[in-house]
């Protein structure tokens, strides 16, 4: 059995080292990635040739889109209950004045993205998976932009294609697809589907109350992902006084939460493990208009410190109770309302963020099927530790309400949380070799819970397209029904190999 499933592994990697040479390759023919001849060097772009060298300037690289918005100061971001960051505004079809090289428009229209391979078997074998890999795949991203100056319009595409050789399926996941109005300047309206964040965690999410895929953060894909995309529409107004953000989501987005797909979580229905056998039923809010979310966000500088208040009404974003009747996972409805502060401490950064979590259907704890209120408490510290590294902890408290009642409703047999859960973290980063190697680790341990987690991870620059990286997700517990105890089997190492464009 061990031989058929390693055979198994083997062939999916395989397959995705061959889709994604098959894809480089069609790319490359296409023109939308550059080719050069072995005897032709490629020419220097405009202003930069023989006859033109004086007077010019080098071209800037342009910062990584979707990582802000106007006037706004981005900030840092977790799994439910761990990160967050704002947008900053970015510049429509790249720089001014700068005339992008024909293969960046083959359609004409600028075409920028990646394309990857990623590959992640397990270290333990889960016998509730049918497969001892949790990643295996090729992955295609396209993006671009168009801007009107008229009329104040930017309007941005990003799609990622991919090729998943552990489902042996193909998919479409639409990052962004959004339209931005800037009508005066102290205002701009976002609609679409996109990429938000707020608040100022490291991994870890208080106020940020945005869709989330544990599942790509678990299984080994590039941090990024731990982001969903949602459909919003994003109103920012700025002033001297105070600025304000206001998001409204016509259809609820849930997390893309654990399912029992790749990766097996404990059941306190069947009360044990369960895995692609037993995947998770869940009942989700789907009325346009109806079952919407409303996120509010008031923020500005004092000095040298960042203060936001928060406020959110929804539902709990991953499964939240569960219907007695049917069974069924469900989200029951929650409202928010939290603060946080940001700034400089002795030679570092420190943040603290609380937020106050409002489950509405069981406000005074008696309901069994349904989770309690709780306040939850993060503060944070960073600072330089020596030359290019850097260190940060944070600490991060849950507080069930209500304790009582809920000990005396919980079924027999249940497992019981405890009415506060710690978790502590450790992040590590240092630059080797001209800031090419990336060395990070980021660890969480909780000592109520008694598990941890530990992700390690090194990024090669190999080229300005080329990017290699390796990495693994590290879970450990004492008890199978805890957060990161579940996972335990689910334990990985990963390879990518990125070609940027």
């Amino acid at each position: 059995m061990e031989i058929i499933k390693y055979a198994g592994a083997m062939t999916v990697i395989y397959r995705n080292v061959l889709v994604t040479a098959l894809l480089l390759a069609m790319l490359f023919s296409l023109g939308v990635l550059p080719s050069y001849s072995a005897e032709e060097e490629p020419s220097l772009p405009t202003g930069l040739g023989a006859s033109q060298t004086q007077g010019t300037e080098p071209k800037e690289p342009s910062l990584p889109s979707g990582l802000g918005g106007s006037g706004q100061k981005s900030q840092p971001d977790l799994p439910e209950g761990l990160k967050g960051g704002g947008e900053p505004k970015e510049q429509a079809n790249g720089r001014p004045g700068t005339e992008p090289p024909f293969w960046r428009e083959p359609l004409g229209f600028p075409i920028h993205g990646f394309i990857e391979g990623r590959v992640g078997p397990r270290l333990h074998s889960d016998p509730r998976q049918s497969e001892d890999i949790t990643i295996g795949e090729t992955r295609l991203q396209l993006e671009t932009e168009r801007y009107w100056p008229a009329g104040r319009l930017q309007f941005e595409v990003t799609s990622d294609f991919v090729a998943d050789g552990v489902t042996e399926e193909g998919s479409v996941d639409l990052r962004r697809l959004r339209l931005t109005w800037t009508p005066i300047p102290s205002v701009d309206i976002r609609a679409g589907r996109q990429v938000l964040s707020w608040g100022t965690g490291d991994q870890l999410f208080i106020n940020d109350l945005f869709p989330k895929d544990w599942q790509s953060f678990l299984i080994g894909r590039d941090s990024e992902y731990l982001k969903a995309p949602g459909d919003a529409v994003r109103v920012g107004w700025f002033t001297d006084i105070i600025n304000i953000n206001l998001v409204y989501t016509p259809h609820f987005d849930p997390d893309r939460y654990i399912t029992g797909e790749r990766l097996s979580y404990y059941s306190p229905q069947i009360g044990r493990l369960a895995g692609s056998d037993n995947e998770v039923d869940a009942d989700e809010p789907n009325d346009w208009l109806e079952d919407d979310e409303w996120a509010v966000r008031l923020y500005r500088t004092l000095g040298s410190y960042s203060v936001a208040l928060y406020g959110y009404s929804g539902y709990w974003k991953s499964p939240g109770g569960q219907d007695p009747s049917t069974g069924e996972s469900i989200f029951p409805e929650l409202n928010v309302a939290g603060a946080s502060l940001q700034g400089p401490i002795g030679p570092g950064i420190g943040n603290i963020e609380v937020g106050y979590y409002d489950s509405e259907e069981d406000r005074d704890g008696q309901d069994p099927f349904v989770k309690n209120s709780e306040a939850r408490l993060l503060v944070g510290y960073e600072q330089e530790l020596a030359h290019e590294l850097t260190g940060s902890v944070q600490y991060y408290l849950e507080h069930m309400m209500d304790y009582d009642a809920y000990r005396r409703a919980l079924p027999q047999g249940q497992p019981t949380r405890d009415e506060d859960r710690q978790v502590i973290t450790l992040r590590l980063t240092k630059l080797l070799f001209n800031q090419d190697l990336t060395l990070s680790v980021f660890a969480f341990y909780s000592p109520t819970d008694e598990d941890g987690y530990v992700r390690p991870r090194a990024t090669y620059e190999l080229t300005d397209s080329w990017t290699a990286e390796a990495g693994a997700n590290l879970f450990q517990g004492e008890k199978e029904h805890t957060f990161f105890g579940q996972f335990e089997d689910s334990s990985n190492v990963y390879l990518s190999l990125r070609y940027s464009f």
